[in-house]
């Protein structure tokens, strides 16, 4: 049996993917969004020092970016 990976997993992966340039970033997106689906969840919370843009327009980018494929983004304080 193949473990679906949990929203903490999937956030995780995230932040890989945008350490390497954005890589894979879709798919991660993807399985980020099915692991909401599957907890129940509306949102996604990231933490803003773990991006490599974090500032208020690469926030703003990623927010609109996640929106477009279905995941609504928040950053924590």
């Amino acid at each position: 049996m193949v473990t679906e990976p949990t929203v903490a997993d999937a956030i995780d992966r995230v932040y890989v993917s945008i350490q390497a340039d954005n890589a894979d970033i879709d798919a991660h997106i993807a399985t980020l969004k099915a692991a909401l689906a599957r907890e129940g969840l509306k949102e996604a919370v990231f933490d803003p020092a773990r991006l490599v843009q974090n500032n208020r327009s690469g926030r703003k980018l990623m927010q609109a970016y996640f929106r477009q494929r279905g995941v609504t983004v928040k950053f924590s304080a």
